[in-house]
């Protein structure tokens, strides 16, 4: 029977649609693209693979046409979907309205080949039924400029990651990746690390008073009688400002424009100001009145989203894009991804219907409140992150649970603020005056701020980021006028040290990566999951510390490849992108511009094949607490270690030459100085630690700190057989290596502890310390015990007790339980903590992601374990390996051939048909 085919990226989305569209369409996903670059060389196919430029799949001799193969695990599909195509008499290609859809939409059509049959672009920003339906009845033709656009995106990324990225492994280390944008990103991270690492701090002193207006009564303003004591701080001192943190430099030393201008009181003179003080009065010197108002922000688009949602929410920006993928794949919100900050009309109409029902016609305004993208080349006519549908939902009435419903909540909000009111107050400054002992004449500042009317504030308030005041924050004043007296309560002399810039969070990367326009903000989120993954960032809290590895080839990018790494170049290159989009640019001439170079511009090939030689140990070596402290950081295979190249104290004498340490993976590398340096090569890994003579075998206890932590070993002889290994056991978290002795060691060395046997089964019962903790084993029945010291002093009457328990957990019962930690933000499903034989994992009963190094049981979060399901998810499900001795089938050798395209022949195609419409 005919039918019309509609195709989507996933099945979610088919679902709700094919129910919106229902009888004579069929609607299929696409799983995603259908066809991409080779990824190895195992798919790349056989006609190409002499080519010189073959491991590219990029003909760069022949305008830079793509190679493209369709992946093993979607051939299947494919041939589903030209099955479905067959019984067809329409095909409705209605992949996502930004570039990344319209590639997948060109994709298809290049693949299927459909003969005979209208071909239809059917897009949308919301599904709803109405949406959809007019879709339906819409359709455009096929957007070759945006197809272009990606695809120069696509090939650009290809060049840049498979040339530089085999200079990475030979030089830094096996199995790392760069990427035109991921490396940049790393770049801001490590540079703010370094600021961090350079920073001096300033010490600087002032003094913070409460003073009494003296009013007993409420005043003509309305101020409640209870604002009478209020806080004030030092201002100047003989008409010269106090020094405040902005007027050092990064170096700890007064900024240039502040010297002379500013007095910086130290806390000697801070205090003797207090003193002198104490019996001063003061008057008002001036009361400076302004009107407050704050008008509403605009409606969501994908970066500020991610942003909101990682400050109020605490969500990762790969999170926030998940949860917000099934919001619009179930028509609860608009798409997603765009730069628009632009609301439809019909979407004004239902945010100020919702506005007058749910807070009054007094919040809202007499006209609708228009925004336009503040983002330079926004792209494409998308609409801002807003409710789907003619009307709103409020957060009640969707049924929506966990993070789903958090999220569809905040833009609900934000949604409904930004048609709403200013919100309007004052805001007040009081000068206070007095006269010191000491002559000096001294002004005490206080600010205040009232809100009179909340406005959008009602609805929504933005978050902040480092504590910042938060725009519906009020601070009370007295009623006072110029000339008033007033009393000081207290004064004190208060101290400050000025602070490193504060290390970029998820939310501020993003905001730092769009202010410089650097990538697209559709890619943010799978950019700084790529940088975490390749362990190049982690986590520490929520801020993103660098791995050492990151400043090696960070190095190695900025003296071989400045260009590429440039902050500015890189923001070029999207530029570059968009006129591309706009048919403005050709994309051969640009691409060949990156590859080959023109004119005085190098061009990438010519920097790979021109490297010279590059010294991989100094590219690893970072001095510490300077050139000459004969202390460097060296980054290892294992890991970043210390080295000792000169004396140990630093002075060069070559004493203690040699000495390694290991450097902890979690120590943030400004917070390597050198006195920590010192520290970490006094104690070191691998040292030893001689604790004497074991009382029964002779052999010699040894304690050192390893890599999993410190504890206890025996050294073998040296004829001892090949086969023998040495006892050891790991110290108790209640002890340590300055304190442990041989006794300590004597008892640590055996275990596991027979406690004695079964009575009944005759089964025998050891103490064992495991992975999770202390526990008792009895053939395959363990049990957890309480602390580390019961290893050492249960007995068997004891153990019987708690083998006399039922089992809490059944088979799970042998380890402490396992960690939950709610439902996933896209599944659904509790997310529980696991151990297998490759580690511990977290699991929604769907996928398995598997903690990283920077991870712990203990310290993990629901939202540390839904970006790591994210991100397996998104690499889509495991496959299946082949059942062993199973026969394959001879293939056809039609089949057999690689599936290629050049598009050039496509395209024109395309551009003709669309032509003769037109």
């Amino acid at each position: 029977m005919a039918h019309k085919l509609v195709i989507v990226e996933s099945p979610a989305k088919a679902r709700t649609i094919g129910g919106y569209l229902g009888q004579g369409y069929v609607v299929e996903s696409s799983i995603g693209h259908i066809r991409d670059l080779p990824n190895s060389a195992a798919d790349t196919p056989a006609k190409i693979k002499d080519k010189p430029w073959g491991r590219l799949a990029v003909d760069v001799d022949n305008g830079f046409e793509p190679y493209y193969v369709v992946p093993r695990d979607k051939k299947s599909h494919i041939s589903k979907l030209k099955s479905l195509l067959k019984d067809a008499d329409e095909l409705f290609l209605a992949t996502d309205e930004d570039r990344e859809g319209e590639a997948i939409a060109w994709h298809l059509l290049d693949e299927l080949k459909p003969k005979g049959i209208p071909v239809k672009r059917m897009v949308f920003h919301e599904i709803t039924k109405a949406a959809i339906l007019e879709a339906a009845e819409n359709p455009r033709e096929l957007a070759m400029d945006l197809v272009e656009a990606q695809e120069t995106r696509r090939i650009l990324d290809r060049l840049y990651g498979y040339e530089v990225s085999p200079v990475l492994w030979k030089k830094v280390m096996s199995g790392l990746s760069a990427g035109r944008v991921q490396s940049v990103a790393t770049r801001l991270v490590v540079d703010r690390e370094r600021e961090r690492m350079a920073f001096k701090m300033a010490s600087y002193w002032d003094l913070e008073g409460t003073f009494d207006s003296m009013r007993t009564g409420g005043s003509p303003g309305g101020v409640p009688p209870e604002v009478r004591m209020f806080p004030a701080k030092l201002h100047s001192v003989d008409d010269k400002r106090v020094a405040r943190g902005s007027d050092f430099g990064q170096d700890g030393v007064l900024k240039s424009s502040a010297e002379g201008k500013v007095v910086h009181l130290d806390r000697p003179r801070a205090e003797a100001l207090v003193s002198a003080l104490e019996d001063a009065t003061y008057d008002v010197r001036s009361v400076e009145a302004k009107p407050y108002r704050r008008s509403p922000y605009p409606p969501f688009r994908t970066t500020t989203l991610q942003q909101e949602a990682s400050r109020k929410l605490g969500m990762s920006a790969s999170v926030t894009m998940s949860v917000a993928q099934r919001l619009y794949e179930n028509g609860y919100i608009t798409y997603m991804r765009t730069d628009s900050t632009t609301l439809s009309g019909t979407a004004v109409n239902a945010a100020r219907s919702q506005v007058r029902e749910l807070y009054g016609a007094e919040y809202l305004p007499d006209a609708p409140r228009t925004y336009t993208s503040k983002v330079k080349n926004a792209q494409e006519a998308h609409e801002a992150i807003r409710p789907a549908g003619e009307s709103f939902r409020t957060p009640a009435q969707t049924g929506l649970t966990g993070e789903q419903f958090r999220l569809y909540e905040l833009i609900w909000m934000r949604t409904v603020a930004s048609q709403m009111k200013d919100a309007v107050g004052q805001s007040v400054t009081i000068r206070l005056g007095g006269a010191a002992a000491t002559g000096e004449d001294v002004v005490f500042s206080a600010t205040g701020r009232v809100i009179t009317f909340h406005g959008f504030l009602k609805a929504y308030v933005e978050g902040t980021d480092e504590g910042k005041q938060t725009d519906d924050q009020e601070t009370r004043l007295p009623q006072l006028a110029e000339g008033d007296s007033v009393a000081a309560a207290s004064i004190q002399a208060t101290g400050h040290e000025t602070k490193p810039p504060s290390r970029y969070t998820e939310a501020t990367l993003i905001k730092e990566l769009e202010e410089r326009e650097i990538g697209r903000p559709s890619t943010y989120a799978s950019i700084i999951g790529t940088i975490l993954n390749r362990g190049y960032v982690y986590k520490k809290g929520t801020a993103l510390v660098p791995a050492w590895l990151a400043f090696s080839v960070i190095r190695l990018l900025e003296e071989h490849f400045p260009r590429q790494i440039d902050y500015a170049f890189t923001a070029r290159m999207e530029d570059v992108l968009d006129e591309i989009a706009g048919g403005r640019k050709d994309r051969a001439t640009e691409l060949a511009e990156f590859y080959f170079g023109t004119g005085e511009v190098e061009g990438l090939k010519k920097l790979v094949d021109e490297l010279g030689d590059i010294d991989a140990r100094e590219l690893a070596t970072f001095p510490v607490g300077g050139p000459d402290s004969g202390i460097n950081l060296r980054v290892g295979r294992y890991g970043p270690y210390l080295e000792v190249v000169g004396g140990a104290d630093g002075d060069g004498d070559g004493a203690g030459a040699g000495v390694r340490a290991n450097v902890p993976d979690d120590l943030p590398p400004d917070e390597l100085t050198l006195e920590k340096a010192k520290e970490l090569l006094a104690n070191p890994a691998g040292e030893e630690i001689d604790l004497g003579a074991h009382p029964e075998t002779g052999l010699r206890v040894v304690a050192k700190n390893g890599r999993y932590g410190p504890y206890v070993t025996e050294l073998l002889p040296e004829d001892a057989p090949k086969s023998a290994k040495p006892r050891t056991g790991s110290l108790f978290k209640s002890m340590s290596l300055d304190t442990v002795s041989l006794e300590d060691a004597v008892k640590l060395l055996s275990l596991p502890r027979v406690v004695g046997a079964d009575p009944e089964s005759g089964e025998e019962i050891t103490a064992q310390n495991g992975r999770y903790g202390p526990y008792l084993k009895k053939g395959t029945d363990s049990r957890s015990l309480t602390s580390e010291d019961q290893l050492l002093t249960i007995t068997l009457d004891e153990a019987l007790r708690i083998y006399a328990q039922p089992k809490q957990r059944g088979r799970a019962a042998a380890a402490p339980p396992l960690k939950e930690l709610g439902n996933d933000p896209v599944s659904g499903q509790p997310v529980v903590v696991k151990s297998g034989r490759f580690g511990e994992y977290v699991t929604d009963g769907e996928y398995n992601a598997t903690l990283r190094k920077d991870d712990t049981v203990e310290d993990l979060t629901l939202e540390r374990a839904a970006e790591l399901l994210a991100e397996r998810r998104a690499r889509g499900p495991a496959k299946k390996a082949a059942k062993k001795g199973a026969k394959k089938a001879p293939a056809k050798k039609a089949a057999a051939k690689k599936t290629t395209a050049k598009k050039t022949a496509a395209k024109k195609t395309a551009k003709k048909a669309a032509a003769k419409k037109s």
